[in-house]
């Protein structure tokens, strides 16, 4: 029987939602093991007003339980 657990990430992006979607996963994936799914929680547009808009992800990542 498996047991899995979530923790929420959030990543940023200068170029797009999924880029920070993609940086983030990946980044998760450095560090946990077993990682099965991502639930995207929110996204966000950071406006500034030098016109650098920063693309922000809040995501739930669900992976399994080591034995």
């Amino acid at each position: 029987m498996a047991v899995a657990t979530t923790t929420e990430l959030t990543a940023i992006s200068p170029t797009g939602f999924e880029e920070a979607l993609k940086h983030g996963v990946a980044r998760a994936k450095k560090t946990l093991r077993n990682v099965k799914s991502c639930w995207i929680k929110d996204q966000e547009l950071l406006v500034a007003e030098d016109g650098a808009d920063q693309f922000k992800v809040t995501m739930k990542v669900t992976f399994v339980l080591d034995d």
